[in-house]
């Protein structure tokens, strides 16, 4: 089964209470890329790149079975830079340069090649560029699923209230839901936005876990208990590949399937904070993957005679 990821390939330099970067690697559809790919290939990137975009980081996105055909290269212009600083919460961050260059021109183009992929994963993109990809696939998939963003429900609303009828799932944080329904109970704002199109819902809600919802159906998947949490950046686009990974692998869209999906998603997000950027997703192995997924079986995991 083949995977389609539109999002940013850019760069970051991240300021956190336990350190601080320069310039690394990041982007919504590297992490996608980065987690979906242990689980499906090829994963069909696409996105835009300027001249400064490092070459060896291409090449160990094509071997891990990344397809970049439709990652443009603009060589008059820098990549996307956005720089941020964590509060001590880790939840909590502000923006310190947003540097958009090259995603200025991003004009995402769907190559014949990628046509007939069974699953889509957009991610946070202004909601025009995402209705434009969905257009230009001349079979639709079998699942479309799509990340948003309270910028755009600030600026863009009519055109992202378009997108949202035309996709399966939407993924958004706790406030976003909230902000998107005009609801403070998170049961009531996912009634409000599942009638707004996405027949799926996915809440994360960063250290508490995430929840799905399916017409009047509720899963809650944990979050890990974890020792150290070095960087949450691309965490939640590290889970959205997991979750779209073990969906595209065992081509199964049931609820059942999708609480397992969120399960693998949040064992992939795991990995992501233990290390700056997406240096973590780049060392872990098959077997570290299975491990970390049956820690969460354990946690989760009970038995209780009700008399």
């Amino acid at each position: 089964m083949s995977l389609i990821v539109v999002g940013t390939m850019a760069f970051d330099a991240i300021e956190t209470p336990f350190g601080k970067t320069d310039k690394i690697i990041g982007g919504s559809g590297t992490y996608v890329a980065y987690a979906a790919s242990n689980f499906v290939k090829p994963v069909k990137q696409v996105s835009i790149v300027g001249y400064d975009f490092p070459k060896e980081e291409m090449d160990n996105l094509t071997s891990r079975g990344v397809d970049l055909e439709a990652v443009e290269i603009k060589q008059d212009k820098k990549s996307f830079f956005w720089s941020g600083k964590y509060h001590l919460d880790m939840n909590t961050r502000d923006s310190l340069v947003t540097d958009l260059n090259v995603l200025l021109d991003f004009n995402p183009q769907i190559p014949d090649s990628y046509q007939g992929a069974e699953y889509l994963m957009l991610g946070n993109l202004d909601p025009k560029l995402q209705k434009q990809v969905i257009e230009q696939l001349k079979v639709r998939p079998k699942l479309i699923v799509m990340d948003t963003m309270n910028f755009w429900m600030e600026i863009a609303m009519p055109q992202l209230e378009e997108v949202l009828k035309m996709v399966d799932v939407l993924m958004v944080n706790d406030s976003e839901a909230r902000q998107l329904s005009g609801e403070f109970s998170i049961v009531k704002a996912a009634k409000k936005i599942m009638a707004m199109g996405p027949k799926y819902l996915i809440i994360k809600k960063g250290e508490h876990g995430a929840l799905l919802f399916h017409e009047n159906q509720v899963f809650f998947a944990p979050a890990l208990p974890l020792e150290e949490v070095f960087d949450p950046t691309g965490a939640g686009d590290t889970f959205a590949g997991g979750f779209m990974g073990h969906i595209a692998k065992t081509n199964d869209i049931s609820f059942e399937n999708m609480k397992r999906a969120i399960i693998v998603g949040s064992a992939m997000a795991s990995f992501c904070v233990e290390k700056f950027g997406p240096e973590r997703l780049r060392e872990i192995t098959k077997a570290d993957i299975d491990a970390r997924i049956q820690q969460f079986v354990d946690l989760v995991n009970f038995d209780i005679v009700i008399n």
